[in-house]
């Protein structure tokens, strides 16, 4: 677009360093355009030696103003972190909560909402990681309407949400993070306090530190399967299996017909499907009808038992907590961080104490984390109604281990449900 020169109130106001400025003024020179600033008379002449001088030295002047502020800043921070109040933008999961609007920070708080979504995923991923992943469940959580973190962030603070989507890595990262457990962090670790050299805690933890280290093996001991699981509206197409090849049903689409199960897998070349003739196929909605009726009548009425992780009595918690301190401490010694002498006596004296804890601790009995069932006060029926989407009653049936066998039109039996793991039932089949 053309333009005629540029205009500014100051000449920090075109750039606060000293490069930056002087390029946009010989580059306003050699396009033979107008720079006009406030406090100068007239339009500056670059050609002009006593002009080009001033324009260098405010150019100069707005950069050292720059890094006087930085440095300002960077002082602040610091105080702040040693005074173990924090700065910055809170974790996922947490608010600050100021007593005037725009004032200092009086404290950190768990939000309402997004803790307990957080803790819904953490929870979800413990109790199945083979199928509940940082990839689906982001899926889920865009699915549902949850705001991604940097949108929160956004809302909370009065501005307006991006509709920038949830990823499989922001989420990870959340649940890896020990910002879950209540810390003050700094460049992704816990500040360590200066008395005891125990992290600085803001505020209770969305979860404790044995279900961070459970957390911590889910995420990070799986590996990712073969197929990836599908998130698009289909009820059935990690459920349903043809009954030829015994592969699963893919969804053909059309403009010219509604969406059908069938199986692709000799069209693909695979070995196993040669002699899968005719390929079962099923318009979708068909299938999904007779699942879903077959389902709610062989389940229906049944109690739906949730798996959660319980952190027992909080004594491994509490050891584990100690043993991490304690690292933390051993690896600033070996990078050299308490050679002085006095730095030395400190860290013995912190070490020791930390010790005597770990000691104390392991001599007192103890119920040891693990996974627990307990119902949820709510029947199969009651869930699948209420699931919000499809891919939520997906994961129902899958949960239940059900599996759907389709078979060509012409044979005998056109679909035979059943279940792959759990208590053993007849199979039921349905023409």
């Amino acid at each position: 677009m053309p333009y005629d020169g540029l205009v500014a109130a100051a000449v920090d106001r075109l750039g606060r360093n000293v490069v930056v400025c002087l390029n946009t003024g010989y580059k306003m020179r050699d396009e033979k355009k107008m720079l006009v600033t406030y406090g100068h008379e007239g339009a500056w002449d670059l050609d002009d030696s006593a002009d080009e001088n001033r324009f260098t030295m405010e150019a100069w002047g707005a950069q050292m103003e720059l890094r006087a502020i930085q440095r300002r800043n960077r002082d602040a921070t610091v105080r702040t972190r040693a005074a173990g109040r924090p700065k910055g933008k809170p974790s996922y999961g947490f608010q600050y909560v100021r007593k005037v609007m725009g004032g200092k920070i009086d404290h950190v708080e768990l939000h309402p909402h997004v803790s307990e979504v957080i803790r819904e995923v953490a929870r979800r991923v413990l109790a199945d990681p083979e199928n509940n992943t940082c990839s689906s469940e982001a899926a889920r959580l865009n699915r549902a309407g949850e705001l991604s973190p940097a949108d929160h962030l956004a809302v909370m603070y009065g501005k307006s949400a991006g509709g920038r989507p949830w990823s499989p890595q922001s989420l990870k990262d959340i649940l890896l993070s020990e910002a879950t457990l209540g810390y003050l962090m700094h460049q992704k670790q816990p500040v360590l306090g200066k008395e005891d050299g125990k992290p600085v805690r803001l505020y209770e933890g969305l979860w404790d530190r044995g279900t961070h280290e459970a957390l911590k093996s889910a995420v990070l001991a799986r590996k990712a399967p073969w197929a990836r699981h599908s998130n698009r509206d289909y009820l059935l197409t990690q459920v349903a299996l043809c009954g030829l090849c015994h592969t699963r049903l893919y969804t053909q689409t059309s403009k010219y017909a509604p969406p059908r199960y069938t199986c692709t897998a000799r069209n693909k070349g695979w070995r196993q499907a040669q002699h899968c003739r005719p390929a079962p196929l099923i318009r979708a909605y068909l299938l999904d009808a007779y699942v879903e009726e077959w389902f709610l009548r062989e389940l229906g009425d049944g109690l739906i038992y949730e798996t959660v992780y319980d952190p027992g009595n909080g004594i491994p918690e509490r050891m584990a907590e100690i043993r991490a301190s304690r690292e933390r401490l051993r690896a600033d010694r070996e990078a050299g961080l308490y050679d002085a002498p006095d730095d030395a006596a400190w860290f013995r004296a912190r070490y020791a104490a930390l010790g005597g804890e770990l000691a104390a601790l392991e001599a007192e009995p103890q119920r040891a984390p693990g996974m627990v069932r307990r119902p949820t006060g709510e029947t199969v029926a009651d869930r699948w109604f209420r699931a919000p989407d499809v891919q939520a009653r997906k994961e129902i049936l899958i949960d239940f281990g059900v599996r759907v066998t389709l078979f060509p039109a012409s044979a005998p039996v056109r679909w035979v449900p059943g279940f792959m793991h759990g208590p053993e039932r007849d199979a039921t089949a349905m023409r």
